[in-house]
């Protein structure tokens, strides 16, 4: 039985999101991103019976853990391994299927960074221009004195806590204004993501730090918007999934005036999403085309401003930084992250050939929480794939 969007959004609290999480165009309105009428791209396979056995240590922990074991310990959902472009790992869990599209949340936000880096690669796009340039309305926003690269970076200033275990952060007005939560009786608030941004106000200096707030790529969103005539969903149908051979449509959540959430709206499959990560593993080329430049994928891999990183609350991830929606780790691999809340992750090693894609459902929001475990089991991965591929 289908369960009821509840009044205080229950549907994103776990258990119940382990359901929603692959059923959310039954909670929120969206609107498709066509695969296209192209054939679908081929995914050659050659499985491993003998990853779910393979041994890391967790970190903190003096005891081993196995891969398998690893993904109930993250509430995996759905977990897929390309190696080389051949698939060596796919498993499902609950209800999530091969052909059921998945909450991607802020995996989005690449699809986002990844067309913007593509058209500063190509001069639509200047990276230094205040955002009011482009967007005159958020003149009077905290966010019009910022530039595109701050957006892109998350480097600027604004107020907004993005804490999910906090019940009065701002993101949870920021849902309600963007229609993915209900409002409460006599909600007098923004009622779109733009109207929200226009109400923005600063608390630090733009370029001053570090610091993970989602609105930032709603904003870029728009501008892409503003400078291309199109929705950012139009851009990723024409510009990307129509030319990677999914096999299926994804879809994107859409407020109550019709503007797609550029901060974590999309929905795909698992495979698909797998397509998307070997693509950036392969420097913009795939099924036959070069997608998005190699210099556009080379402006992200290379990362951001290290030190910002650094002073912000990201102990998981020491060394990484931030760079067009994209964490980089800076490692020897030149591993790199799509990262979206509850644990959805693109992770791009391209040293070992790899791509790892997850669903997941873990019950606290931010995917820092699933890396103890995840990106040791992770490295231990393409550690044995890189031995086992001589």
């Amino acid at each position: 039985m289908t369960p009821l969007l509840s009044p205080d959004g229950g549907h994103r609290r776990f258990p119940e999101s382990r359901w929603a999480f692959s059923h959310q165009r039954e909670f929120v309105p969206t609107v498709v991103i066509a695969r296209g009428a192209g054939p679908v791209a081929a995914l050659p396979r050659a499985e491993r019976a003998e990853i779910d056995a393979l041994e890391f240590f967790p970190v903190g922990s003096k005891e081993r853990m196995t891969w398998g074991h690893s993904l109930l310990k993250n509430y995996a959902d759905a977990i897929i391994v390309l190696h080389r472009g051949r698939v060596v790992y796919e498993k499902y869990f609950g209800v999530q299927a091969p052909e059921r599209q998945h909450a991607l949340f802020s995996v989005t936000k690449s699809f986002v960074g990844t067309l913007a880096a593509a058209m500063v690669v190509e001069g639509m796009l200047d990276e230094s221009a205040l955002v009011s340039r482009y967007l005159p309305e958020l003149r009077d926003s905290a966010l019009g004195s910022a530039t595109v690269g701050q957006l892109m970076d998350m480097t600027t200033g604004i107020r907004f806590d993005e804490d999910y275990t906090k019940p009065d952060a701002e993101i949870w007005a920021f849902n309600r204004a963007g229609n993915l939560l209900p409002r409460p009786a006599n909600y007098s608030g923004p009622e779109s993501f733009y109207a929200y941004l226009a109400t923005l106000k600063n608390e630090a200096e733009h370029g001053s730090r570090f610091a993970y707030r989602t609105p930032n790529t709603n904003a870029l969103g728009w501008i892409l918007h503003r400078i291309t005539g199109k929705p950012f969903t139009q851009l990723v149908h024409e510009r990307i999934w129509s030319k990677l051979g999914v096999e299926q449509d994804a879809y994107c959540s859409i407020d109550s005036t019709g503007t797609p959430h550029a901060g974590g709206g999309m929905n795909v499959t698992l495979r698909d999403l797998a397509r998307f990560g070997e693509m950036m593993r392969l420097r913009g080329e795939y099924h036959g085309q070069q997608i998005i430049s190699a210099e556009a994928v080379d402006l992200i891999t290379r990362g951001g401003n290290r030190e910002l990183f650094a002073k912000a609350p990201n102990v998981t991830k020491p060394g990484w930084s931030y760079r067009s929606t994209w964490w980089v780790s800076h490692n020897e691999r030149g591993v790199y992250h799509a990262r979206g809340v509850n644990g959805q992750i693109v992770a791009v090693d391209p040293k070992a050939e790899m791509v790892i894609v997850q669903f997941s459902s873990f019950p606290l929001g931010s995917t820092s929480n699933l890396d103890p475990i995840m990106l040791p089991a992770y490295d231990a991965l393409a550690e044995h794939l890189m031995r086992v591929g001589k």
